[in-house]
């Protein structure tokens, strides 16, 4: 699980994807348990965890704060040992790495009463603030501000109940301001919570250590505050971005590709889109199918926080986009810099002008083979996926992007019939 900044994607192309590929657990969501971890002292143990850099990252992370962290990747369980009393200081030389450690301020700041987590690092997407997770530890009593690059909070006497109304549904606020709740004195509401699927894991990890949760999955969820609670087992649910990728892959390169482990339900705007392309998808004993055997019709897409449809496959529809039938317009309504990667998108021939958090997109046949660089992980994964419908050989510089989101991506697309191999130097 480890990343290396000087490791490429070689993809030859094109190339048609057919096969079938199992998920493993959401990155989304393994991360954020493995935080909410520190609520408890003890051993929790999590299944279904990928092996992925990210992991790694956050590992280290809980190692730093006094945590024992053991993985075993042939079953993909990891293990979280917490102690007594962590260190409550998250630094930055972890934090810069990943986006997710901001999810140890509620956990932290709830049991111990302060945390310092340095300002978290991750993927070059956009500013993503933190006053919203801010405002709502304040809400709950919390004494919470910015400071030398440092988020800085601290409650001597404990969090109480709040009623807290987050004006955009964020799924780090929501999370951080229900791990803090979760121990609080008296009932916390969060009015405009976040619905993603991992949230709902996450609140379903929680209740299985013992906090009071309803609502979870809606817009409006309840937390009455205990007074401890105890370690757990749980099971990750399966990633619904790299399954979406997947579904993404099969309509691009008109392929057919089985997705064991894939969720429907998780997926249904994407999946309704691939659909409007031209794919057919059917339900499968323990997945689903997505088949393609013409050049896919141009779709619209704009982003929005689930269940709209989501700014993580955001680089796949304007990738599909690309070498689609027709013209198509791609809003971006989360990330502001989820448009970065266009122009390495453009070194391969697409035809896309940007405008504000708007592309338009006008398809082509097919793209041309090129150097370009991935600006993050889902951004990596689509220029991998183009490589597959260009014309010659790809070579996707700072893959150590893709590894940070994706299991065996490589090698999941050779068995799948694609050329494509890491190159390291």
């Amino acid at each position: 699980m480890s990343a290396t900044q000087s490791l490429s994607y070689e993809v030859h192309g094109p190339a048609r994807l057919e096969g079938s590929v199992t998920l493993s657990g959401a990155k989304n969501s393994a991360l954020k348990l493995m935080a909410a971890a520190l609520l408890a002292t003890g051993k929790t143990t999590l299944h279904n965890v990928p092996g992925i850099a990210d992991v790694e990252i956050m590992s280290d992370l809980l190692r730093s704060l006094g945590c024992t962290v053991d993985y075993e990747n042939s079953t993909q369980t990891l293990s979280i040992d917490v102690p007594e009393n962590p260190a409550h200081r998250a630094e930055y030389n972890l934090v810069r790495k990943l986006r997710a450690s901001i999810n140890v301020l509620g956990p932290l700041l709830t049991r111990l009463g302060k945390a310092e987590v340095a300002l978290p690092g991750g993927d070059a997407i956009g500013s993503r603030g933190l006053d919203f997770h801010i405002q709502g530890l304040q809400d709950l009593g919390a004494q919470a501000h910015s400071e030398h690059g440092y988020v800085i909070a601290t409650a001597p006497d404990g969090l109480k109940g709040a009623n807290i109304s987050l004006n955009f549904p964020s799924v780090g606020a929501t999370e951080n301001i229900m791990t803090a709740a979760v121990l609080a004195r008296g009932v916390t509401t969060i009015d405009n919570a976040a619905r993603e699927p991992d949230v709902v894991d996450l609140g379903e990890f929680l209740k299985s250590m013992g906090a009071k949760i309803e609502g979870l999955g809606t817009s409006l969820i309840t937390i009455t505050g205990v007074s401890k609670l105890q370690p757990t087992t749980h099971t990750t649910l399966p990633d619904r971005i790299v399954a979406g990728t997947w579904a993404f892959a099969a309509v691009m390169t008109q392929g057919d590709i089985t997705i064991i482990g894939g969720r429907e339900d998780h997926l249904e705007l994407p999946l309704e889109k691939l659909v409007q392309a031209g794919a057919v998808i059917t339900t499968t004993s323990n997945g689903f199918r997505v088949k393609m055997d013409r050049r896919p019709h141009a779709i619209d897409i704009a982003t929005l926080p689930y269940p709209g449809f989501p700014t993580d496959l955001q680089p796949m529809a304007i990738c599909l986009n690309a070498i689609a039938e027709g013209q198509s317009m791609v809003t971006e309504n989360v990330f502001e810099g989820r448009f970065m990667f266009v122009n390495e998108l453009k070194r391969l021939g697409a035809n896309i002008t940007v405008d504000g958090h708007h592309a338009a997109i006008h398809g082509v046949p097919v793209l041309s083979g090129a150097p370009v660089a991935a600006t993050d992980i889902r951004a990596g994964a689509g220029l991998v996926l183009a490589g597959l419908v260009s014309e010659g050989i790809t070579i996707v510089e700072d893959g150590f992007h893709v590894d940070r989101g994706y299991t065996d991506f490589a090698e999941n697309l050779r068995t799948l019939g694609a050329k494509v191999s890491r190159i390291t130097d």
